[in-house]
Formats: C-alpha cells, structure tokens, sequence
C-alpha cells in the first residue's frame, strides 16, 4: 500500500490517501480511526452501477466497525449532479437522522464525489466524509483537495465548498471494470497533471501509457505496482498544490497557483455543457481543451512546436475521444468567455510554457481571429 499526505494550514492533522489493491475491505477502519471511536452511522452515497460493484464490500466493512449503515443512490451522469438531486441526498440524510460525528462515504467517480462531498459540506454546517473514488479520474483528481460542489443550468460547478475529506481510500482493483472511455478519460487528466506539474511527472505517465499501449492487458491492470505508484505521483503533486493555495486565490497568477489545475478546463466545460454533458466524460472534453490551450500557447510564442507535438502524442495515447470538430466554434467561444474562473469580467487562461511549467494569461492577451484559429486546428487534431 502507498500514502501520500495532504497538510493543509487551515486544519491541524493531515488526511491520508492510501492507495492500493483490496482496501476497499479498509472503508470502515478509515472512518472509525477519521472519527476516533466516535459515530455510529455511516450513509454510503453511490450510483446503482458502482455499488452493484462495491457497495456490499464496503458496507460490509462499516458494519465490521460497528457503523449502522444505509445507502443512497444518485442517478448516473454529470447531469444529475444537479440542485434536486443534491434535495434529494439531504433528505435522505435527514431520515437516517445523521448527526455531526456520523459519517458520510461517497462511493464512486467524480460526479459522485463531488454531490456526496457537498451535501457532507452542507448537512448540519458540516459532516465528515470520506472519498472512496472509484474511476481512476477521480482517483487521481477530484477526490483530492476539498472541491464539491453541483451544476447550475448556467454552468458546470458554479454552487458547491471547500470541504475536505477526513481520508482517501483508493482501491486499484476497481479500475479493472472500468469501460475503455473511463480510462481515456482518466488518462487525459493524469496528462495535465503532468503537463502542468513537472516534466518527470509527465515523462513517467507517459512510459506507463508506452507499456500500457504495447500491451493486450487492461492498462487498469497492467504491473498493479507500476499502476499505483503512477497514481502516487498524480495525488503527490495534486496534494502539493493544494497545500500552498487550498481556496484557489484568484488573485495568485503563479506557476503554483491552484489554478493551474484548470488547464484544458476552460474549452472542455464549454464542450461538456453545448452537448449536454452527455457526449464526453470530463477528461475526455479536457482533452480537447488541453489541444486547444497549448495550441493558443503556441500560436503566442509561448510554446515550441516540438512540446505540443509532444503533448499530442501524450494525449493520443490515452486513447481516442469523442469527436468535437463539428461543434460550432463561435458557440465555443461565447461559452468561454462566461467562464466560471473569470476575473474582473475577463477569462483567465491557463497556457502552457513548455511542458512542465504552465502561465495564466488575461484573455485580452489573446485576439478573437487567433482563439478562432486555435480551436479550428486543435479540435480537427484531436478529432482525428
């Protein structure tokens, strides 16, 4: 099993991320030891195909410990990451008559995370969570850091908190059942990781992918070992950005600012939202949007040719995503400009220098002829 912690100045003992095969079996002693002998329920929040999966594992262990557990499932779907899906999970909690030393454990990727996560954050001003991700997106991404929230019909993430888990429990195995889009998906957000991070970051994602691709294995399951320190290295470096700017202040423009996390957010949220979120997971739009960053970088001067061939063939190795060279571009661009992490009116860019190193630009930096241009190239590129 691999750790890696999260310090965070704003609270005084650091949450772990474990990470390994089985530890799904682990659920019930992570929330007993977050919650120092203290709860006696436990609501698991899940979607059925997940907990069809895993639910009774991880029931099963909370009953272990003690834990009166029930479940609650949402739909499946960024579109139900909703304001009346997340009524619905407080009134379930409200039911099982949760109290402020109980326990919330969501069970499942981003979308579950995400909803369990804030409604955790909001039921009774604050519950404890803990964050069983199940997609490898999620694994490495939003299960680390403290981000919940849900969609508003204006936009994606646009209500939610701060709010972090008491622990991460991260079970490898259960990328094994994981669909092939689920790990491009995946992939494409471990790409930016290190696209943004470091070029060692980059370069071992990368090789793993190598390995991964000259195989006839599930890469999910492909040197387990390998797996799981890549995972390591992703939640390393996402843990080490959050600690220096946990609330994301929008005042930082620093290659560490959390924002940086953003690159390829801006293009992918205008994709998932102008097709209902129902044609790309989030890291498959993200990686688009990745294409369609680096090409403004180039196309500024920022970036060599050479670092965005590079990145191109880090993203065609995490496999092929839905086509996006048909969406209208104007479409596209009226989105972006309404993005959710605008400043004083204005987008803020996340770009890149060279791989590695990443700079947030001011919109105004970049002209409508060559925003046009970039997206026509990029999406042609990643479509193909």
């Amino acid at each position: 099993m691999k750790q890696v912690k999260v310090a965070l100045a704003s609270h005084a003992q650091a949450y772990v991320i474990k990470i390994g095969r089985g530890l799904l079996n682990k659920v019930g002693d992570e929330a007993r030891r977050s919650l120092r002998g203290r709860g006696s329920r436990a609501v698991i929040i899940s979607n059925a195909r997940v907990f069809a999966l895993s639910g009774q594992v991880v029931r099963d262990s909370l009953l272990r410990q003690g834990f009166s557990v029930s479940h609650w499932l949402m739909g499946e779907g960024e579109r139900f990451k909703s304001l009346r899906t997340l009524d619905k999970a407080l009134a379930f909690l409200s039911r099982m008559g949760l109290e402020r030393n109980d326990m919330v454990v969501a069970l499942g990727g981003g979308v579950v995370g995400d909803l369990a996560g804030f409604a955790a954050a909001v039921y009774l001003r604050g519950l404890p969570f803990i964050q069983v991700p199940t997609t490898l997106l999620a694994q490495i991404d939003s299960s680390v850091g403290g981000k919940t929230g849900i969609n508003l019909a204006a936009g994606k993430n646009l209500v939610g908190a701060f709010h972090q888990p008491s622990a991460v429990v991260i079970d490898t195995e259960s990328l094994a059942t994981l669909p092939e889009g689920e790990l491009t998906a995946g992939w494409c957000e471990a790409v930016k990781n290190g696209a943004i991070g470091s070029r060692q970051l980059f370069q071992d994602t990368m090789r793993f992918l190598e390995s991964a691709a000259g195989s006839q294995t599930n890469p999910a399951t492909l040197r387990y070992q390998q797996l799981e320190s890549v995972i390591q290295a992703q939640c390393a470096f996402k843990a080490s950005i959050v600690a220096g700017d946990e609330r994301e202040n929008a005042a930082r423009k620093d290659h560490r600012s959390r924002r940086i996390l953003n690159f390829g957010h801006t293009v992918g949220h205008a994709l998932e939202a102008l097709t209902g979120y129902r044609r790309f997971r989030h890291g498959e739009a993200v990686g688009h949007g990745m294409m369609v960053a680096s090409e403004i970088s180039k196309n500024l001067g920022l970036l060599a040719p050479s670092e965005l061939e590079l990145l191109r063939e880090a993203i065609r190795l995490c496999g092929p995503l839905p086509p996006a060279g048909n969406i209208d571009e104007q479409a596209i661009m009226e989105i972006t400009s309404r993005d959710k992490k605008s400043v004083d009116g204005r987008v803020q860019w996340v770009l890149l220098e060279r791989i590695g190193r990443a700079r947030i630009v001011d919109g105004l930096e970049i002209e409508p002829k060559l925003l046009r241009a970039s997206l026509r190239a990029a999406l042609k590129e990643s479509s193909r």
